[in-house]
């Protein structure tokens, strides 16, 4: 009989058991189980025991980056011109970030709200734990406001660093440049493979160009961090090593010069030494306050330069491409008297000259002209009459070898290369062919030629220097090496330091006429004669639009002002190229280029006459032959070393001309 229950109800003993398969089943389920918990604690204990280690000791100890002073600039005697000053950055810890503290540190910080949502997004794909520069130089009530909620928003903290201090009012800025956030395009860069976001790096000028010797490199700290990210304790430090210091070629005299004349102007300025290729002065107007970068920038500050029709982030004295104008007829006189087809050409200037039918003017009729007083007069008819004569082909090959429309190499960024015009370049520019009036207006610097006024300050001094034309640059050659220097010459290539063969008599036929425009009064720049100093050059008055009217109102019509100048006439010590955009006639600007050689003779005047004291106030050698060790009269022996000069300048004064060669001998350079 089968069981029942309570109720009667009858069931199977085989309900009483569990099937022996569900049985073994479920163990091998439940062995299996432990089996991974066990796999899994081996791992975690056993083999990843140091990796977890290094995670856990990574949570305690935080790397702070110590950041590398940013090296000094200096002028060519040693002045301070740019320093770095302490500040304090406020960083944003990722890790300890909660979206509800944004509000509160966009009050204290003073940072709009949508300005910190884009510094987020804008550092969004970095790495979690690289902190995130939210404002830099803070103010004092800022760094209180972040001590005061320590404990509240442990995502804030702050870092001590060096930066920039530029002089006031754009003092030498586009020579100088300035430093900035590494932007996202420049990531892309390979350039800057090896840079991070929130990097500080060279934007412009100097700062660019040798940003590689200045940055240094960044040093680290490691702390030991609370739970709440808060430092607690130092463990070591590898320190920063600062960037290199560099000396520049500017002379901190004359570039105060340069800028006080060119106060108020648009355009731009360059001194430079022909023998070596140093920049003795650099500027260009109108200018910025590089000390805007040297923070973020504000927004406001950034517009109002860039929309400005004057550019002024434009370093107009190697990147304005303008007509040369009449300071082009150096060129074209070095082409005449070279090709022999000059030497006997005498034109009658009555105003001007039709040539292919078409009327070409001239501002004065200056009746009978020849080459030796073609430049003095700047007479357009005769330079007409030898273009024609050369044909653009030669004049385009005299303008290639001194360095027109080719970039000089100097050591800054955004050189312009400019133009001369030729049927190639026409043909290759403009898709058509090249008609022979064109090479009228190129014989006087119009037309489609192009020149900056490094170019041209290149160009003539190396014509006065006998054919020998330098690379220009802005930092002492000794301050680099020579592997620095290669990388620097294939950053920025150019026509760099080269030769060509120039006749004594044509050499000194060039620079007596260049003299005769500052110290004869026929000269077009007579009223930028220095007393006492030989000064030559050239005058250029270039149109900026076709059929100009004289006296007009317009300011946007007037023609820009050039001039080239130089002392000593031949071999010269500096050579200055002035730029005035809408300036009119070129002796405007023959007069700022007067005061700027003026500073620098007086300057070179002084230093020799300080040589000469010194050497007055040694004590003489006594006289061997008397045998009076005391006669103050008793001149030195022979045998006796005279004391050297400070320098070659200070050996002899600028102003004093160069002693002429024969006429057989090649030109010095």
């Amino acid at each position: 009989m089968l069981p029942t229950d309570a109720n009667n109800q009858t069931f199977s003993r085989r309900d009483e058991k569990i099937a022996p398969g569900k049985l073994a089943a479920a163990q091998y389920v439940i062995a299996a189980i432990l089996l991974v918990l066990f796999a899994g604690l081996w791992r975690l204990q056993i083999l990843g025991a140091d990796n977890y280690r290094l995670l856990a000791e990574a949570n305690r100890v935080r790397k702070v980056p110590i950041l590398a002073p940013r090296g000094r600039l200096f002028d060519r005697e040693g002045r301070l011109l740019v320093d770095n000053y302490s500040s304090v950055t406020c960083f944003l810890l990722r890790e300890q970030m909660r979206d509800a503290d944004l509000p509160l540190i966009a009050e204290g910080l003073h940072l709009p709200m949508d300005q910190l949502q884009y510094i987020l997004r804008h550092y969004q794909y970095a790495p979690k734990y690289q902190p995130i520069p939210l404002k830099q130089d803070i103010t004092p009530d800022e760094q209180a406001f972040i001590s005061a909620h320590f404990n509240e928003l442990p995502e804030l903290e702050t870092l001590e660093e060096q930066r920039r201090l530029y002089p006031r009012d754009g003092f030498a800025a586009h020579l100088i440049g300035y430093v900035g956030e590494i932007s996202e395009n420049d990531l892309k860069n390979p350039k800057y493979d090896f840079y991070e976001p929130g990097d500080v790096v060279g934007k412009f000028g100097v700062e660019e160009a040798y940003d590689a010797i200045l940055r240094g490199t960044d040093g680290s700290r490691d702390v030991i961090v609370n739970s709440h990210g808060r430092e607690i304790g130092k463990l070591g430090e590898e320190l920063a090593v600062p960037g290199k210091d560099l000396k520049l070629t500017i002379d901190l005299d004359l570039q105060m010069v340069a800028e006080k004349v060119m106060e108020g102007k648009n355009g731009g300025l360059v001194a430079m030494d022909p023998h070596t290729g140093e920049i003795l002065a650099m500027v260009s107007r109108p200018t910025f306050d590089p000390n805007q970068f040297a923070v973020r920038l504000s927004r406001s500050y950034w517009n109002g330069i860039v929309t400005d029709t004057n550019h002024p982030l434009m370093n107009k004295a190697i990147q304005a491409q303008l007509a040369p104008g009449s300071t082009f007829k150096v060129i074209m006189t070095l082409a005449g008297l070279q090709e022999n087809a000059a030497q006997d050409l005498r034109v009658v200037c009555n105003g001007g000259a039709t040539f292919y039918g078409h009327f070409f003017g001239c501002d004065r009729h200056h009746g009978s002209v020849d080459i030796r007083n073609a430049l003095p007069y700047s007479c357009d008819t005769y330079y007409y009459t030898l273009a024609n004569k050369l044909g653009i082909d030669t004049i385009a090959k005299y303008g290639h070898e001194v360095g027109i429309g080719q970039k000089t190499g100097v050591d800054l960024p955004g050189e312009a290369s400019g133009i001369m015009p030729s049927p190639e370049w026409k043909l290759k520019a403009q898709r058509d062919k090249w008609y022979a009036g064109e090479t009228i207006s190129v014989g006087i610097g119009q037309g489609a030629t192009q020149a900056s006024p490094i170019q041209l300050a290149r160009a003539l001094s190396g014509i006065a220097s006998g054919g020998v034309f330098i690379r220009p640059h802005s930092v002492m050659a000794d301050q680099i090496d020579p592997q620095m220097q290669q990388a620097l010459e294939e950053t920025y290539p150019g026509t760099g330091k080269k030769r060509i063969e120039i006749s004594t008599e044509n050499w000194e036929t060039i620079t007596d006429a260049m003299a005769n425009v500052t110290q004869s009064s026929i000269g077009t720049a007579a009223e930028a004669h220095l007393e006492g100093i030989d000064f030559a050059g050239k005058t250029g008055t270039a149109d900026v639009i076709s059929g100009r009217k004289k006296g007009t109102a317009d300011k946007a019509t007037l023609p820009n002002a050039w001039f080239v100048g130089m002392t000593p006439r031949r071999n010269p010590d500096i050579v200055v190229a002035v730029l005035w955009e809408h300036g009119y006639w070129g002796n405007n600007s023959a007069k700022l280029a007067a005061q700027v050689v003026n500073a620098f003779v007086e300057k070179q005047r002084k230093k020799a006459g300080n040589l000469r004291l010194v050497q007055a106030a040694l004590p003489q050698p006594p006289n061997q032959d008397s045998g009076a060790k005391d006669d103050k009269s008793a001149q030195p022996s022979a045998s006796a070393k005279p004391v050297a000069p400070a320098d070659k300048d200070a050996a002899r004064p600028a102003s004093q001309p160069v002693a002429l060669k024969p006429k057989e001998q090649k030109p010095a350079a």
